[in-house]
C-alpha cells in the first residue's frame, strides 16, 4: 500500500511539474478557484471567485412595471426548454416596461450573473462612446496607434478597431472551450491578460475572413483602456451605468494587474442587462442623450461582409420573419432585441450544449423570440 501511494504521489508530482513548465500553471489557479465552491469550469455565478473593479451606478431607477406584470404563465413548451437548459432568469421588457420576470436556482432580482461574451457587445458600445467623445477617431483607426508593437508586424500594422469588433483580426488563435489546455481556458484564469493577448501572432491579413476569437475582444479592451485613459469599469460606469440609471452597481473581473477581462465577465443583474438591450432598441439614445452616434449604431447592427449573422460583436438574424439582434454569452446568456415588437428579452443560464444553426447562432434565441412575441401579443389583445 505504501509503495502504491508513493508511486501515485511521485507520478502526480511529475505531472504537476510538466504542467507548470509547459506554461499551463494557470490550471492550478483554476483548481484553487473552483475546488471548494464547485466544478472546475466557468460559471455564471463566478462573481466572488476573481478580483474585480466596481462599475458604480448613480441615481438608481427601477423598471416601471407593465399593467400585466407577471399576470400570466409561460407556455409549457418554453418552460420545458428553459428547464432543460438550466435557466437562471428570464425577463421580458415590452414598451419600456417590465412585463415578466422569473428566477430559478436560488437567484433573485438582485443576483449578479456573469455576462460571459455578452461583454463583447457592451465593449463595442463603449467604442461607440469613445468615438463620440473623441478618444478614438473612428472604428477604422489602426490598432497600432494604441499598440505600437503592431507597427513592425506585416499583418498587425493593418489591423483596425473594426477588424477586432467584427472578428476579422486574423490571429493565430483557436477558439476552444472544452479542455483545460485551450487558450480560452488560459485566458479565463491567466494572471496577465495583456501579456497573453499581445503575444498572440497573426496567421493572415486582417479583414480577410471571419473567425470568432476571444483574444480580439481582449485586444480591443486594451485599445479602449489606453484610448480613454481610464479602466474599462470606470468608463462603463461613466458612459452607461450612470446615464442608464442602473438599479445596482456591477463588477468587471480583472487579472492580477487590474486589467479587465474584456472578452467576458461583467457581473450584473438581469434587470440591468435589460437596460443595455433597451439602449440598443432605442438606437443608442437614452432620454435626451444620444450616447452613441446614429452612424455608429447603424454600422454596429449591420451584417458584416464575411458573416451576415454578425455585426460589431452583436449577433443578427435577418432571415427570420421577425428580425432581431442579440448579445450572446457562454452557457446561454442572452440580451435579445426585437425592434418590430418593441421587445427586450434577457435570459441567463448554465447550459453549454445549446444547438446552433449553420451560422453558429443558438436555436434557443429563435425559440425565445417566437414564443415570447406570440405570448405577449396574446396577453395584450
Amino acid at each position: 500500500m505504501k509503495k502504491t501511494l508513493a508511486a501515485f504521489f511521485a507520478t502526480a508530482g511529475a505531472v504537476a511539474t510538466v504542467i507548470y513548465l509547459s506554461g499551463y500553471h494557470y490550471i492550478f489557479k483554476a483548481i484553487g478557484k473552483n475546488i471548494a465552491p464547485g466544478p472546475i469550469t466557468p460559471s455564471s455565478d463566478d462573481e466572488e471567485k476573481f478580483p474585480s473593479h466596481l462599475v458604480s451606478n448613480a441615481a438608481s431607477k427601477p423598471w416601471q412595471t407593465h399593467r400585466l406584470y407577471n399576470s400570466f404563465l409561460l407556455p409549457d413548451t418554453l418552460t420545458k426548454e428553459l428547464r432543460k437548459t438550466r435557466a437562471s432568469s428570464l425577463l421580458i421588457i415590452k414598451d419600456k416596461q417590465l412585463i415578466f420576470e422569473q428566477y430559478w436556482k436560488d437567484h433573485q432580482q438582485s443576483s449578479m450573473m456573469n455576462s460571459f461574451s455578452m461583454a463583447k457587445g457592451i465593449l463595442s458600445l463603449l467604442v461607440g462612446c469613445a468615438i463620440k467623445d473623441g478618444y478614438i477617431k473612428s472604428e477604422k483607426q489602426l490598432v497600432s496607434d494604441f499598440i505600437p508593437e503592431y507597427k513592425s508586424d506585416r499583418y498587425g500594422e493593418h489591423l483596425t478597431i473594426c477588424n477586432l469588433m467584427t472578428m476579422q483580426a486574423g490571429y493565430d488563435w483557436i477558439e476552444e472551450y472544452n479542455h483545460p489546455f485551450a487558450e480560452n481556458s488560459k485566458q479565463y484564469f491567466v494572471e496577465d491578460l495583456t501579456e497573453q493577448a499581445l503575444n498572440v501572432k497573426f496567421k493572415q491579413m486582417p479583414g480577410q475572413e471571419y473567425e470568432y476569437q476571444s483574444v480580439a475582444a481582449q485586444v480591443l479592451g486594451i485599445v479602449l483602456k489606453r484610448a480613454v485613459g481610464k479602466s474599462l469599469a470606470q468608463y462603463l460606469s461613466l458612459k452607461l451605468w450612470k446615464p442608464l440609471e442602473m438599479e445596482y452597481p456591477a463588477k468587471w473581473s480583472v487579472d492580477n494587474n487590474g486589467m479587465e477581462k474584456a472578452f467576458c465577465c461583467i457581473h450584473a443583474t438581469p434587470r440591468d442587462f435589460a437596460k443595455i438591450g433597451q439602449l440598443v432598441l432605442q438606437e443608442g439614445k437614452w432620454k435626451d442623450q444620444q450616447l452613441i452616434t446614429k452612424d455608429f449604431y447603424d454600422e454596429m447592427l449591420a451584417p458584416t461582409k464575411h458573416n451576415d449573422a454578425f455585426g460589431y460583436t452583436l449577433w443578427l438574424d435577418d432571415e427570420s420573419p421577425m428580425k432581431y439582434r442579440f448579445f450572446y454569452g457562454f452557457l446561454g446568456q442572452f440580451i435579445i432585441v426585437v425592434p418590430e415588437k418593441d421587445l427586450v428579452i434577457v435570459k441567463t443560464g448554465f447550459y453549454n450544449r445549446l444547438d446552433v444553426d449553420e451560422k453558429k447562432r443558438p436555436l434557443q434565441v429563435k425559440i425565445l423570440v417566437e414564443e415570447i412575441t406570440k405570448l405577449v401579443t396574446e396577453q395584450e389583445s
